[in-house]
Parts: structure tokens; sequence; C-alpha cells
């Protein structure tokens, strides 16, 4: 999902700075109200685990150029559900920002871009997860359940991976895009088993993990 340099340019960027801004905000909100509900210091260390996490995915683990994006594991769906949206917002922008200004500074223009393009399907599957969720803990889910959680959050990547091309070079790159989105259902066909697994790995810790896991691992 890290979108090529120059895909989007000029005067068109101002909507992906508006778009970021948004995202911040949104996160902030919901920073604030998870710091009230556990506190700050687990608040601090799930988002520090959320940003090793995704700095991982996007830097160690196996990725590569799909037409006019890049593919990579992403593992949001877990970040938010051992984690908490907020604290995986957080770590999903401070690991793509830290991941190019260490490795791949050609990226950071497109930094609003591609911070957009994971926090709003993140924010979106949040809302959703409140619904399919409700009266079970995340360790009860069945595989089903978190299925329908990764696609809408890998959809809406793949989503924001077409608007921003269309909107930055026009409907003439929709082949590429098609390229990336074929190329990305390895990550929606292995990401939700990852899911899986991480849920049981926290099964087995609970009454271990306190502080470091979002209550709803837990928790209904």
């Amino acid at each position: 999902m890290h979108i090529e340099p120059g895909i989007v340019h000029g005067a068109k960027m101002a909507l992906a700075f508006a778009t970021a801004a948004g995202c911040a905000t949104y996160a902030a909100r919901e920073a604030l109200k998870d710091v009230k509900a556990s506190n700050g210091i687990s608040f601090a260390a799930r988002a520090a685990m959320a940003t090793v996490g995704t700095f991982i995915c996007f830097q160690v683990l196996p990725h590569y150029v799909a037409g006019v994006s890049e593919v990579h594991f992403i593992m949001g769906t877990a970040l938010f559900l051992l984690l908490g949206a907020a604290p995986a917002a957080l770590g999903l922008a401070l690991g793509l920002l830290l991941q190019g200004m260490l490795f791949a500074p050609t990226d950071l223009p497109m930094f609003a871009v591609n911070a957009t393009t994971l926090l709003v399907p993140l924010f979106a599957m949040a809302a959703v997860a409140k619904r399919l969720t409700a009266g079970r803990a995340y360790v009860d889910l069945a595989y089903s359940d978190v299925l329908k959680m990764s696609a809408l959050y890998q959809g809406g990547v793949v989503t924001w991976v077409a608007f921003w091309v269309v909107y930055g070079q026009g409907f003439g790159a929709m082949g590429d895009v098609m390229a990336f989105g074929a190329s990305y259902m390895v990550v929606v066909l292995v990401e939700p088993v990852f899911d899986l697994v991480a849920l049981a790995a926290a099964k087995g810790l609970k009454g271990r993990a306190a502080g470091l896991l979002s209550g709803r691992v837990y928790a209904a």
C-alpha cells in the first residue's frame, strides 16, 4: 500500500493533507477515550508495540511492487483486535513514518496519502466491529468474524489505493490498479489466519498480559 511517489502531486496533495489531518484528529479523540478507560502507561505500551509491529511488516517482512503501489503484510486487523483502535492507528502512522525516514526517504512526500490509506479503513473496521462483536470478547470470535473484519480492512486499503491513483493519474492507470488488487489477494487470504493465531496466543496469556492488550480482548 506504499503508493509510488508522484502518483499524487502538486495541488492535488491538498486533499491528502486534509484527509490525513482528519485521521489525526479522530485518532486523537479515540486516544483520549482509551487513556481514560485504561491509563497512559498502558496506552503508550500498546502504541509502541503497534509501531514496532508496523515497522517490521513494512521493512522486514517480504514486500514487492505491484502496479502503482507496494504489497505489504499490514496486520491492521490484528493490531486493532489486540491493542485497540487508537494504539493501532498511532502505531500504523508512526511505523510508516519511521520506515520512510530510516529506509525510504523518497516515500515521505506520500506520507499523507499512505497514512490515509491505512487509517480510514482501520476506523471503518472499528465502527463495524462494535456491532459485529457485541457481547463477545475478541478471543471468542470465530474465523468468519475475523475474516469479515480483515476483508473490510484490506478492501478499504485497496479502495483507497484505487482512489488515489485515479485522482492523481486518471482512469488510464486502472490497469496498474488492477494489477495491485490482484497481487494484494495474497494479503487478504493470509492475514485472517494470522489474526486468529494472534488471538489464540492472547487467549493463552489471559491473566498475564494486563495493560499490554486491549480490554476488549478478554471482556465483552
